[in-house]
């Protein structure tokens, strides 16, 4: 059949230019967004970690200068990417964020430190805490959370939960940027984790493949659109274990202290602290453990 690709590729692009005209500007002002997203969390990890994840390393220079440079790098795009994101009426505080965001960067690798050493001593293969650093999806996850957790507090749109799904695409673990977790926090294995926005998750808690921390059913509006801002995820204690590709559902579904939940597990109301859930026999099972 033949084809006019002159003729074809022009009707495309002005069926594409029209579909892009209609996309709300905010989402196109900033070309190549996602890229410097993925700079930005390279950029940052190499000042919490020059050692692992700089490209030049710090040979010649003293570790506070090497440190410094990247953080020079990070702020500069950050103000840029900041600027770009936030609504008109909130551009006067580009500046204080990013400072009070660098500020933050030595309390973000203070709970990294604790979340390194839980993934060492949780999992009996690790023979370093550099091989976690450099080999465990955990550690390229939550990392990544954590520095897009201290955005997300500061009330920055849009780059938080960017940074958050790039972590999603390299490792299968989906963790929002708004959930609350507590140090000490390990994921084995990773993949097909999900760590919903309002979920909260204490000291020393770990997670197997496949556990979901996720919402019920959506309440919506009037309008039947879902209502935006509630609490729609559990609230997870101190010293929990959560076995593979268990599910923990809903706003109201608190896990307590010491409760270990075994794999396959499907909740949807509340377990006192010291319990150990399993599934079986097409049951659930609760019992105080002993």
């Amino acid at each position: 059949m033949n084809c006019d690709f002159s003729e074809s590729i022009r009707r495309t692009a002005e069926e594409l230019a029209d579909i892009n005209r209609s996309i709300p500007r905010a989402a196109v002002d900033r070309p190549g967004m996602k890229r410097q997203v993925v700079e930005l969390i390279g950029l940052l990890r190499s000042a919490l970690y020059p050692e692992i994840f700089s490209p030049e390393g710090c040979s010649g220079n003293t570790l506070s200068d090497c440190i410094g440079a990247h953080l020079q790098g990070a702020a500069r795009l950050l103000r840029e990417l900041v600027r770009d994101v936030l609504p008109p009426e909130r551009a006067d505080e580009t500046d204080g964020l990013v400072c009070a965001y660098v500020d933050g960067l030595a309390a973000v690798a203070g709970l990294l430190k604790t979340d390194i050493r839980a993934a060492y001593e949780g999992d009996p293969a690790a023979v370093s805490e550099k091989e976690i650093m450099l080999a465990y999806p955990t550690f390229e996850a939550v990392s990544i959370y954590r520095l897009a957790h201290r955005l997300y507090e500061l009330k920055v749109p849009l780059l938080p939960r960017m940074m958050t799904e790039h972590a999603h695409q390299l490792t299968g673990i989906d963790i929002h940027p708004g959930a609350s977790i507590g140090p000490w926090f390990f994921i084995d294995h990773g993949t097909g984790v999900v760590i919903g926005e309002t979920c909260t998750i204490g000291e020393h808690v770990k997670l197997y493949q496949g556990v979901t921390l996720g919402a019920r059913s959506f309440q919506l509006d009037e309008n039947g659109n879902p209502v935006k801002g509630i609490k729609r995820h559990p609230d997870i204690g101190n010293r929990v274990v959560i076995y593979a590709g268990a599910t923990i559902l809903g706003g109201g579904t608190v896990i307590g202290d010491d409760c270990v939940i075994g794999g396959n597990v499907w909740l949807t109301s509340s377990v006192p602290a010291g319990s150990f859930v399993t599934y079986g026999g097409g049951n659930t099972q609760v019992r105080t453990r002993g």
